[in-house]
Protein backbone atom coordinates (compact mmCIF):
# COMPACT_ATOMS: atom_id res chain seq x y z
CA UNK A 1 0.00 0.00 0.00
CA UNK A 2 0.98 3.65 -0.36
CA UNK A 3 -0.13 7.02 0.91
CA UNK A 4 -0.22 9.95 -0.76
CA UNK A 5 -0.21 13.11 0.63
CA UNK A 6 -1.14 16.94 -1.13
CA UNK A 7 0.44 19.43 1.07
CA UNK A 8 1.68 21.98 -1.50
CA UNK A 9 -0.29 24.51 0.38
CA UNK A 10 1.54 27.72 2.45
CA UNK A 11 -1.10 27.94 5.21
CA UNK A 12 -1.94 31.40 5.38
CA UNK A 13 -4.63 31.22 7.92
CA UNK A 14 -1.53 30.10 10.41
CA UNK A 15 0.11 33.12 9.66
CA UNK A 16 3.42 33.82 11.07
CA UNK A 17 4.00 30.51 11.75
CA UNK A 18 3.74 29.40 8.38
CA UNK A 19 6.09 32.15 6.91
CA UNK A 20 9.63 29.93 7.43
CA UNK A 21 7.92 26.27 7.80
CA UNK A 22 5.11 24.82 6.24
CA UNK A 23 2.19 23.70 7.85
CA UNK A 24 2.49 20.30 7.83
CA UNK A 25 5.74 20.26 9.69
CA UNK A 26 4.58 22.31 12.89
CA UNK A 27 5.39 20.07 15.52
CA UNK A 28 2.20 19.38 17.50
CA UNK A 29 3.02 17.79 20.82
CA UNK A 30 6.69 17.37 19.76
CA UNK A 31 6.26 15.60 16.43
CA UNK A 32 5.06 17.10 12.79
CA UNK A 33 1.40 17.31 11.78
CA UNK A 34 2.60 15.21 8.64
CA UNK A 35 4.02 12.62 10.45
CA UNK A 36 1.56 12.17 12.71
CA UNK A 37 -0.90 11.57 9.66
CA UNK A 38 1.23 8.99 8.34
CA UNK A 39 1.65 7.05 11.27
CA UNK A 40 -2.06 7.34 12.43
CA UNK A 41 -2.85 6.08 9.19
CA UNK A 42 -0.16 3.12 8.79
CA UNK A 43 -2.25 2.05 12.21
CA UNK A 44 -5.47 2.11 10.58
CA UNK A 45 -4.26 0.23 7.30
CA UNK A 46 -2.78 -2.68 9.38
CA UNK A 47 -0.47 -3.06 6.32
CA UNK A 48 3.00 -2.19 5.29
CA UNK A 49 3.67 0.99 3.68
CA UNK A 50 5.59 0.27 0.39
CA UNK A 51 5.66 4.07 -0.42
CA UNK A 52 4.79 7.28 0.58
CA UNK A 53 4.71 10.37 -1.78
CA UNK A 54 4.49 13.99 -0.78
CA UNK A 55 3.44 16.60 -3.07
CA UNK A 56 4.66 20.07 -1.79
CA UNK A 57 5.37 23.43 -2.93
CA UNK A 58 8.80 25.47 -3.64
CA UNK A 59 9.55 24.35 0.48
CA UNK A 60 13.16 23.96 -0.96
CA UNK A 61 15.77 21.15 -0.09
CA UNK A 62 15.73 21.04 3.81
CA UNK A 63 12.00 20.43 3.92
CA UNK A 64 12.41 17.42 1.32
CA UNK A 65 15.07 15.80 3.09
CA UNK A 66 12.97 16.17 6.84
CA UNK A 67 9.94 14.60 4.67
CA UNK A 68 12.27 11.75 3.01
CA UNK A 69 13.43 11.32 6.66
CA UNK A 70 9.33 10.38 7.73
CA UNK A 71 9.04 7.79 5.23
CA UNK A 72 12.11 5.76 6.02
CA UNK A 73 11.58 6.07 9.09
CA UNK A 74 7.91 4.15 8.42
CA UNK A 75 10.15 1.78 6.51
CA UNK A 76 8.67 2.77 3.26
CA UNK A 77 10.13 4.58 -0.18
CA UNK A 78 10.15 7.94 0.28
CA UNK A 79 9.17 10.02 -3.04
CA UNK A 80 8.75 13.96 -3.63
CA UNK A 81 6.61 15.85 -6.14
CA UNK A 82 6.01 19.64 -7.14
CA UNK A 83 2.70 21.23 -7.43
CA UNK A 84 3.20 24.55 -8.71
CA UNK A 85 0.29 25.96 -9.47
CA UNK A 86 -2.74 25.29 -6.56
CA UNK A 87 -5.09 24.08 -9.07
CA UNK A 88 -7.26 21.95 -6.88
CA UNK A 89 -7.31 18.59 -5.07
CA UNK A 90 -7.98 16.66 -8.03
CA UNK A 91 -4.61 18.47 -9.98
CA UNK A 92 -2.79 17.97 -6.55
CA UNK A 93 -3.28 13.93 -6.82
CA UNK A 94 -1.99 14.68 -10.71
CA UNK A 95 1.28 15.68 -9.62
CA UNK A 96 2.08 12.13 -8.05
CA UNK A 97 0.83 10.13 -11.20
CA UNK A 98 3.85 8.24 -11.33
CA UNK A 99 3.25 6.85 -7.72
CA UNK A 100 -0.29 6.16 -8.45
CA UNK A 101 -0.42 2.20 -8.80
CA UNK A 102 -2.33 -0.19 -6.50
CA UNK A 103 -3.86 0.50 -3.54
CA UNK A 104 -3.71 3.80 -2.04
CA UNK A 105 -4.33 5.99 0.80
CA UNK A 106 -4.84 9.54 -0.08
CA UNK A 107 -4.44 12.01 2.91
CA UNK A 108 -4.52 15.81 2.93
CA UNK A 109 -2.10 16.95 5.54
CA UNK A 110 -3.48 19.69 7.17
CA UNK A 111 -5.99 17.16 9.75
CA UNK A 112 -5.43 15.16 11.77
CA UNK A 113 -8.02 12.07 13.44
CA UNK A 114 -8.42 9.48 15.81
CA UNK A 115 -10.22 6.09 15.20
CA UNK A 116 -10.13 2.58 15.44
CA UNK A 117 -10.75 0.18 13.00
CA UNK A 118 -10.09 -1.78 10.48
CA UNK A 119 -9.80 -0.73 6.93
CA UNK A 120 -12.20 -2.38 4.50
CA UNK A 121 -9.85 -3.66 1.63
CA UNK A 122 -12.82 -5.53 -0.15
CA UNK A 123 -14.68 -1.96 -0.84
CA UNK A 124 -13.69 0.15 -4.06
CA UNK A 125 -12.40 2.51 -1.80
CA UNK A 126 -13.10 4.06 1.83
CA UNK A 127 -14.25 7.99 2.77
CA UNK A 128 -13.37 8.82 6.01
CA UNK A 129 -16.40 11.62 7.30
CA UNK A 130 -17.30 13.16 10.54
CA UNK A 131 -20.60 14.72 11.67
CA UNK A 132 -20.10 18.48 11.94
CA UNK A 133 -22.31 21.52 12.36
CA UNK A 134 -21.74 23.50 9.17
CA UNK A 135 -21.69 21.40 6.33
CA UNK A 136 -21.95 23.94 3.36
CA UNK A 137 -17.79 24.35 4.20
CA UNK A 138 -16.90 20.91 3.35
CA UNK A 139 -17.54 18.36 0.69
CA UNK A 140 -19.63 15.79 1.77
CA UNK A 141 -21.20 12.30 1.38
CA UNK A 142 -25.15 10.96 1.23
CA UNK A 143 -25.84 7.56 2.10
CA UNK A 144 -28.15 4.56 0.63
CA UNK A 145 -29.74 2.19 3.26
CA UNK A 146 -27.05 -0.19 3.29
CA UNK A 147 -24.34 2.49 4.23
CA UNK A 148 -22.85 3.09 0.63
CA UNK A 149 -22.27 6.20 -0.51
CA UNK A 150 -24.94 7.73 -3.34
CA UNK A 151 -23.44 11.16 -3.86
CA UNK A 152 -20.54 13.75 -3.39
CA UNK A 153 -21.44 17.44 -3.09
CA UNK A 154 -18.81 19.86 -2.70
CA UNK A 155 -19.58 23.01 -0.71
CA UNK A 156 -23.45 22.37 -0.40
CA UNK A 157 -25.65 25.68 -0.40
CA UNK A 158 -28.89 23.94 0.54
CA UNK A 159 -28.20 21.07 3.63
CA UNK A 160 -27.79 17.59 1.87
CA UNK A 161 -25.64 15.73 4.25
CA UNK A 162 -23.86 16.81 7.37
CA UNK A 163 -21.13 13.91 7.05
CA UNK A 164 -18.38 16.24 5.67
CA UNK A 165 -15.47 14.61 4.00
CA UNK A 166 -12.50 14.91 5.80
CA UNK A 167 -9.63 14.62 3.45
CA UNK A 168 -8.02 11.18 3.80
CA UNK A 169 -9.37 8.49 1.08
CA UNK A 170 -8.81 4.92 0.32
CA UNK A 171 -8.97 3.47 -3.03
CA UNK A 172 -8.54 -0.17 -4.19
CA UNK A 173 -7.05 0.76 -7.58
CA UNK A 174 -5.22 4.17 -7.85
CA UNK A 175 -5.10 3.60 -11.72
CA UNK A 176 -9.07 3.71 -11.62
CA UNK A 177 -8.95 7.09 -10.12
CA UNK A 178 -6.49 8.24 -12.24
CA UNK A 179 -8.06 7.91 -15.13
CA UNK A 180 -11.66 10.21 -14.02
CA UNK A 181 -8.75 12.87 -12.69
CA UNK A 182 -7.16 12.83 -15.94
CA UNK A 183 -10.86 13.05 -17.46
CA UNK A 184 -11.67 15.82 -15.60
CA UNK A 185 -8.61 17.91 -16.66
CA UNK A 186 -8.31 17.01 -20.24
CA UNK A 187 -12.26 18.43 -20.56
CA UNK A 188 -11.26 21.31 -18.28
CA UNK A 189 -14.02 20.43 -15.69
CA UNK A 190 -13.88 23.03 -12.71
CA UNK A 191 -15.49 23.90 -10.02
CA UNK A 192 -14.94 26.83 -8.73
CA UNK A 193 -12.10 27.55 -10.75
CA UNK A 194 -10.05 24.29 -9.52
CA UNK A 195 -10.34 20.48 -10.57
CA UNK A 196 -12.10 18.81 -7.56
CA UNK A 197 -11.27 15.12 -6.44
CA UNK A 198 -15.11 14.78 -5.19
CA UNK A 199 -16.30 15.08 -9.67
CA UNK A 200 -13.12 12.12 -10.15
CA UNK A 201 -15.47 10.41 -7.03
CA UNK A 202 -18.37 10.75 -8.30
CA UNK A 203 -17.71 9.71 -11.98
CA UNK A 204 -16.08 6.42 -10.21
CA UNK A 205 -19.65 5.65 -8.09
CA UNK A 206 -21.71 6.67 -11.54
CA UNK A 207 -19.67 3.69 -13.20
CA UNK A 208 -20.11 1.44 -10.16
CA UNK A 209 -17.69 2.04 -8.15
CA UNK A 210 -18.89 1.24 -4.04
CA UNK A 211 -17.63 3.26 -1.41
CA UNK A 212 -18.03 2.79 2.07
CA UNK A 213 -17.52 4.75 5.11
CA UNK A 214 -14.07 5.33 7.54
CA UNK A 215 -15.98 6.77 10.61
CA UNK A 216 -13.60 8.54 13.01
CA UNK A 217 -14.05 9.61 16.43
CA UNK A 218 -11.78 12.84 16.43
CA UNK A 219 -11.23 15.32 13.24
CA UNK A 220 -8.42 17.59 14.75
CA UNK A 221 -7.84 20.95 12.63
CA UNK A 222 -4.79 22.88 12.44
CA UNK A 223 -6.06 25.35 10.10
CA UNK A 224 -5.38 28.75 12.28
CA UNK A 225 -3.71 29.72 15.82
CA UNK A 226 -6.87 28.67 17.98
CA UNK A 227 -7.51 25.73 15.98
CA UNK A 228 -3.62 24.47 16.22
CA UNK A 229 -3.58 25.14 20.04
CA UNK A 230 -6.28 23.09 20.73
CA UNK A 231 -5.46 20.34 18.60
CA UNK A 232 -2.01 20.08 20.55
CA UNK A 233 -4.06 19.77 23.71
CA UNK A 234 -6.51 16.89 22.61
CA UNK A 235 -3.04 14.86 21.69
CA UNK A 236 -1.89 15.22 24.52
CA UNK A 237 -4.22 13.94 25.94
CA UNK A 238 -4.71 11.01 23.95
CA UNK A 239 -1.29 10.67 24.67
CA UNK A 240 -0.69 11.03 28.14
CA UNK A 241 0.79 7.79 29.14
CA UNK A 242 3.88 8.27 26.83
CA UNK A 243 4.12 11.76 27.79
CA UNK A 244 4.40 11.07 31.75
CA UNK A 245 7.90 10.91 31.28
CA UNK A 246 10.07 14.19 30.55
CA UNK A 247 13.27 13.71 28.91
CA UNK A 248 16.69 13.07 31.78
CA UNK A 249 18.13 16.19 29.76
CA UNK A 250 15.39 18.65 30.74
CA UNK A 251 16.51 20.53 33.93
CA UNK A 252 13.18 21.63 36.17
CA UNK A 253 13.77 23.80 39.11
CA UNK A 254 11.23 24.89 41.36
CA UNK A 255 8.44 23.88 39.03
CA UNK A 256 5.27 22.91 38.86
CA UNK A 257 4.03 20.68 35.81
CA UNK A 258 0.76 20.07 35.52
CA UNK A 259 0.41 17.25 32.90
CA UNK A 260 -0.42 16.21 30.00
CA UNK A 261 2.58 18.23 28.92
CA UNK A 262 5.28 17.82 26.22
CA UNK A 263 8.72 18.55 27.13
CA UNK A 264 11.75 18.38 24.61
CA UNK A 265 15.07 17.69 25.15
CA UNK A 266 17.24 20.12 26.74
CA UNK A 267 14.42 22.57 28.12
CA UNK A 268 14.85 24.64 31.03
CA UNK A 269 12.07 25.41 33.29
CA UNK A 270 12.69 27.66 36.61
CA UNK A 271 10.27 29.20 38.86
CA UNK A 272 7.13 28.52 36.98
CA UNK A 273 3.78 26.68 36.22
CA UNK A 274 3.39 24.92 33.31
CA UNK A 275 0.37 22.43 32.64
CA UNK A 276 -2.19 21.53 31.66
CA UNK A 277 -1.52 20.94 27.81
CA UNK A 278 1.74 22.65 27.00
CA UNK A 279 3.96 21.68 24.63
CA UNK A 280 7.98 22.89 24.65
CA UNK A 281 10.04 22.16 22.20
CA UNK A 282 13.86 21.54 22.18
CA UNK A 283 16.14 23.60 24.01
CA UNK A 284 13.39 26.21 24.75
CA UNK A 285 13.61 28.08 28.21
CA UNK A 286 10.77 29.26 30.49
CA UNK A 287 11.54 31.28 33.32
CA UNK A 288 9.39 32.98 36.03
CA UNK A 289 6.29 32.08 33.95
CA UNK A 290 3.09 30.92 34.06
CA UNK A 291 1.66 29.05 30.96
CA UNK A 292 -1.27 26.86 30.23
CA UNK A 293 -2.81 25.17 26.94
CA UNK A 294 -0.30 26.95 24.60
CA UNK A 295 1.93 25.72 22.03
CA UNK A 296 5.45 26.44 22.34
CA UNK A 297 8.19 25.61 19.69
CA UNK A 298 11.84 24.96 19.78
CA UNK A 299 15.45 27.71 20.81
CA UNK A 300 12.48 29.75 22.85
CA UNK A 301 12.98 32.25 25.68
CA UNK A 302 10.00 33.04 27.93
CA UNK A 303 10.52 35.39 30.98
CA UNK A 304 7.91 36.24 33.18
CA UNK A 305 5.11 35.30 31.01
CA UNK A 306 1.44 34.75 32.06
CA UNK A 307 0.15 32.61 29.29
CA UNK A 308 -2.70 30.78 27.52
CA UNK A 309 -4.27 30.05 24.18
CA UNK A 310 -1.11 30.93 22.92
CA UNK A 311 1.40 29.22 20.01
CA UNK A 312 4.65 31.08 19.52
CA UNK A 313 7.47 29.64 16.90
CA UNK A 314 11.05 28.81 17.10
CA UNK A 315 14.14 30.92 18.14
CA UNK A 316 11.34 33.67 19.39
CA UNK A 317 11.83 35.81 22.86
CA UNK A 318 9.33 36.80 24.95
CA UNK A 319 9.50 39.15 27.52
CA UNK A 320 6.43 40.18 29.62
CA UNK A 321 3.21 39.83 30.88
CA UNK A 322 0.36 38.20 28.54
CA UNK A 323 -2.54 36.49 28.55
CA UNK A 324 -3.15 35.32 24.59
CA UNK A 325 -0.71 35.83 22.04
CA UNK A 326 0.84 33.94 19.02
CA UNK A 327 3.93 34.98 17.86
CA UNK A 328 5.90 33.74 14.94
CA UNK A 329 9.75 32.60 14.47
CA UNK A 330 12.79 34.45 15.60
CA UNK A 331 10.41 37.27 17.03
CA UNK A 332 11.68 39.17 19.90
CA UNK A 333 8.39 40.74 22.15
CA UNK A 334 9.97 42.15 25.84
CA UNK A 335 7.23 44.34 27.61
CA UNK A 336 9.84 44.25 30.55
CA UNK A 337 12.77 46.10 29.50
CA UNK A 338 10.80 48.77 27.27
CA UNK A 339 8.15 49.41 30.02
CA UNK A 340 5.27 48.14 28.40
CA UNK A 341 2.24 46.31 29.63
Amino acid sequence: MKIIVPMAGRGSRLRPHTLTVPKPLIPIAGKPIVQRLVEDIAKVAGENIDEIAFIIGDFGVEVEESLLKIAEELGAKGSIYVQEHPLGTAHAIKCAEDSMQGDVVVAFADTLFKADFILDTNSDGVIWVKKVDNPSAFGVVKLDDYGFITDFVEKPKEFVSDLAIIGIYYFRSAEKLMEEINYIMDNNIMEGGEYQLTRALENLRQKGAKFSLGKVDDWMDCGNKNATVETNGKVLQYEKEEMSHFPTSAQIENCMIIPPCFIGENVKIKNSKIGPCVSLGNNTIIINSNIDNSLIQENTTIDHGNLSNSMIGNSAEYYGVAREISLGDFSVLDFLSKGGN
